[in-house]
């Protein structure tokens, strides 16, 4: 008997057993990869794409990096987990080297890029009501509208995206929403319950949005007149994607407790922390909080080299540099479905008029010349390469996108 899949392609049969033995969560491109190198990767048809993606940041050093993929290897030799029941040799080294990179005193790692929000949640509780004397189980935290910090139930609760929250309730109380980019509405909801401003630097979900400049300084102003913590949520802004090393530090903006993760894996296990001052952290004793494999040996060898990596190769300089070099590219395509081109370094939002065309039909047409890209709510085109990308592949996807552009979206005549 034949089976029912023989007749079809690898990737339509990857794809039909996808949706027949998983979940529904995800509307993938319709491609399969199987291959990965540098800012590339190839599909299991062997068709080659350019990498402007980078896995929403996870994947800002490439694909398989040699030299973190050399660090998982020799690793591996020796331990991979022992759990948080005995120390690990590399454990301190990491959030040494880790904390000593953003400029703050410790480092709890844990896996995900919402648990260490989670984490951050928990501290800025727990402080407020340890420091703060703010009373049991009433501490608020400002939030910004439009956020995306992950998808647990607590965090989606403070979410104002209708589709992660339907049918998911009843939330936690606790968070207070203010528009995001104005630093005097966050001000004014400053009551005495409140123990922190939790903010993205940058809005990468919401479309790639820009506050204005001096938000994040205004933030930290604000914060340290109230005695609260200034949070910030930089797991996909954060290592290099911004054209510095973190996206506060355009403004010089030090916040007291920072949550990190995607690039700090090197793309090759889940690795996230949240980094604070030393107060802060200290609000943490045994029992409060806590991950099994949450600073595993093997993760903290591939953290601390793809670290190294960021460094040694000054990828935050080079987001820098060819961040320009793709933001004029963009700016110089003369498009009526184009509305705004805006990032910063190498994270790019190009807003599309919905009248023309949607997003996705844009990152569709560039898959099929081998571009790989993805919309964010129907109208914006995300593009957020390697930080080791060519500049030649660069600049071949950006006159991509504009033919893409054009077979979707054909310029109307006067």
């Amino acid at each position: 008997m034949t089976h029912p899949t023989a007749a079809l392609s690898p990737a339509q049969a990857a794809i039909d057993r996808e949706a027949r033995y998983g979940a529904d969560n995800y509307t993938p491109l319709p491609a399969v990869m199987a291959e990965g190198h540098g800012a590339h990767l190839i599909d299991v048809d062997g068709k080659r794409y350019i990498d402007m993606m980078s896995a929403y940041s996870a994947n800002n050093l490439g694909h398989l990096h040699p030299r973190v993929v050399g660090a998982l290897q020799q690793q591996l030799g020796r331990l991979a987990l022992v759990s948080r029941a005995v120390h690990a040799d590399n454990l301190g080294f990491f959030c040494a080297e880790l904390a000593d990179l953003a400029g703050l005193d410790a480092c709890l790692p844990m896996n995900t890029g919402a648990e260490a929000v989670e984490t951050a949640i928990k501290a800025a509780r727990r402080y407020g009501y340890d420091r703060l004397a703010i009373p049991d189980d009433a501490a608020e935290i400002i939030v910004a509208a439009n956020n995306f910090h992950g998808r647990t139930t607590s965090i989606i609760g403070f979410s104002s995206d209708p589709n992660s929250r339907r049918g998911f309730g009843p939330f936690a109380p606790g968070f207070v929403t203010v528009p995001f980019g104005d630093a005097a509405a966050a001000e004014a909801a400053i009551g005495p319950r409140t123990a922190a401003i939790m903010v993205e630097p940058i809005q990468g979900e919401a479309g790639v949005v820009v506050p204005p400049t001096g938000y994040l300084a205004a933030l930290r102003r604000i914060c340290d007149a109230h005695g609260i913590l200034l949070i910030f949520d930089e797991v996909q802004s954060g290592f290099g994607r911004t054209g510095e090393m973190f996206c506060f530090e355009h403004e010089g903006a030090r916040p007291d407790g920072l949550i990190v993760g995607k690039a700090l894996g090197g793309g090759l296990l889940p690795v996230s922390a949240f980094i604070a001052r030393r107060s802060v952290m200290d609000v943490f004793d045994p029992g409060s909080h806590g991950s099994t494999f949450g600073g595993n040996p093997l993760a903290m060898a591939v953290a601390r080299e793809s670290m190294r990596v960021l460094v040694d190769e000054d990828l935050a300089g080079r987001s820098q540099r060819l961040g320009v070099v793709l933001m004029d590219a963009l700016r110089a395509i003369d498009h009526p479905a184009i509305v705004a081109v805006r990032g910063k370094g190498f994270w790019v939002g190009i807003e599309i008029d919905p009248i023309f065309t949607k997003a996705k039909a844009v990152c569709l047409a560039m898959l099929r010349r081998g571009v790989l890209a993805k919309e964010t709510h129907d109208t914006v085109l995300r593009l957020a390469p390697p930080l080791i990308i060519a500049e030649s592949d660069l600049l071949q996807a950006v006159m991509i996108f504009a033919e893409a552009l054009d077979e979707v979206a054909p310029r109307r005549s006067v």
